[in-house]
């Protein structure tokens, strides 16, 4: 029996342990490092976009977990050369679909250090260190957004998370109405919708307000529908306005909203994930003012604050209407009450386990300075405007929208031939696909009043106007030859 149970000890010892020597820990972070730093090396010589079909994915990836675990160098092999490149390189300088995002690396360094001290922010008990840096970060961005001392909120895992934080806030603070109803408009971001459903706001009861020519909500348009409303029995929950869209970079008339919103008493919040941080330069200043009237504020800073993903943000004017909402004792957890003064971040928001997320701004501002921050934005506002003029002097070329926050939107359409709208369409859509197989830069297109269209989103520090110019030149040539096979035909 002795024999028989020191084999099982033995056994055990081997066959369930999950740790690695130092000097294996050491060995493998250091590898993982220089591969990283490789790839931000050549990054600018790299395609911006692979892909690949799922059949070929899964015959390479697809395959019973195994039994016994093989050389940790052969798994980060794999990884860097089969799963992570397969991707778009939304850190590539020529990337300029969608919404890019370009982590500094003080940033990843951070999330690196955050997931080997393995803490749960949830509380001050269990990470006190942590829950202070966060107030700090937050006191940083109630200072830039103009809010009065006494605001504050939390960091969330994104701008869908601060939404669905501030409606249900706003729902309480309306007193969690039987019939509300709540009011965007139709270039508002498809969290704001999917926000109001959760909360528990009927489809038909999600107003999509008609916007003005330059994208902004149209304040009559509001009014009708809030006044039609109440007179039908529903209670406005929330309005919620942009300060940036992600189609064109649209801000609503702030302050013209905030007057309305404290007349007819209903919560203002601006979604802000895309554009907020601009605020930090004096032309994003000058274009957010208002934005300090907001009951919440949503931001996300794995865009204009180049961090990695998961650093979304809600801001509030008043703390108290999220700690009433999301402060739910419980006996397990009651050891985490410290004290008036030392917040848990789990009274604040949805999560109740959440990893640290301000030290990777803290790490990177501490790095660089706010000065360097200021320059990359403004750098970004520049570059779109010197866009916006190359388009304007192009004879194949037209601006939908003027460049706002970083983003531009045209089309192909040229100015000594004539197209009705559904050509027009064909024809760019042929563009784009030129581009997004052709691998030198990355497009990519929405939809502005039933209008097909062009998209360049640029907030990219490493980008230049090299990075720039050359893309909309690749984009005057397919212009051109999509122009003349479809003149062809």
């Amino acid at each position: 029996m002795n024999d028989v149970g020191s084999k099982n000890r033995r056994r055990d010892e081997q066959g369930t342990s999950l740790q690695m020597s130092p000097e294996q820990m050491l060995e493998l972070a250091n590898k993982t490092a220089e591969l990283l730093v490789e790839r931000v090396k050549n990054l600018p010589e790299m395609t911006v976009w692979e892909g690949e079909f799922r059949p070929v994915l899964e015959e390479q990836l697809l395959e019973d977990p195994p039994e016994n675990g093989r050389p940790a160098e052969e798994v980060i092999e794999q990884t860097v050369r089969n799963i992570l490149p397969v991707a778009l390189r939304l850190d590539h300088p020529r990337c300029f679909g969608f919404i890019p995002s370009a982590p500094t690396w003080p940033g990843v360094l951070a999330d690196f250090m955050v997931a080997g001290y393995n803490v749960n922010q949830g509380f001050w008990l269990t990470a006190s260190g942590p829950s202070e840096l966060e107030l700090v970060v937050i006191e940083w961005f109630r200072n830039w957004l103009g809010y009065p001392k006494g605001a504050g909120g939390l960091l969330t895992s994104g701008g869908s998370a601060a939404s669905l934080d501030a409606f249900v806030a706003a729902r309480e603070a309306a007193g969690h109405p039987e019939r509300p109803s709540v009011y965007m408009s139709v270039q508002s971001h498809s969290a704001q919708i999917r926000s109001a459903r959760i909360v528990g706001v009927r489809q038909n009861s999600i107003r999509l307000i008609p916007t003005d020519r330059h994208y902004r909500i149209n304040l009559d348009a509001l009014a009708k529908a809030v006044a039609e409303d109440r007179a039908a029995g529903f209670r406005p929950i929330v309005v919620s306005a942009n300060a940036g869209t992600s189609s064109c970079g649209a801000i609503d008339p702030l302050e013209a909203l905030a007057d309305y919103c404290q007349d007819e008493k209903i919560w203002l919040h601006v979604d802000a994930a895309y554009g907020g941080f601009s605020i930090i330069t004096n032309e994003g200043r000058e274009l957010l003012q208002g934005i300090e009237r907001a009951d919440s504020i949503g931001l996300d800073a794995h865009k204009w604050l180049f961090q990695p993903y998961e650093v979304g943000c809600l801001m509030v004017k008043d703390l108290g209407t999220l700690e009433r909402v999301f402060s739910v004792r419980h006996d397990i957890l009651q050891d985490t009450i410290w004290g008036a003064d030392y917040p848990n971040f789990s009274d604040r928001g949805i999560q109740l386990s959440r990893s640290v997320r301000a030290l990777k701004i803290w790490m990177s501002i501490q790095t660089f300075g706010m000065a360097a921050f200021v320059r990359a934005v403004s750098q970004g506002l520049n570059l779109a405007k010197r866009a916006e003029k190359f388009i304007e002097d192009s004879s194949i070329l037209q601006m939908l929208t003027p460049a706002m926050l970083g983003i531009v939107c045209f089309r192909v359409e040229p100015a000594d031939k004539v197209f009705d709208e559904e050509s027009l369409e064909q024809i760019n859509k042929d563009v784009l696909s030129r581009i997004f197989w052709g691998d030198r830069a990355f497009v990519s297109s929405t939809s502005l009043n039933g209008q097909f269209t062009l998209r360049m989103c640029i907030i990219n520090y490493n980008t230049t106007w090299k990075d720039v110019h050359e893309t909309l030149t690749v984009i005057v040539e397919y212009g051109k030859e999509a122009v003349h096979q479809f003149c062809s035909r």
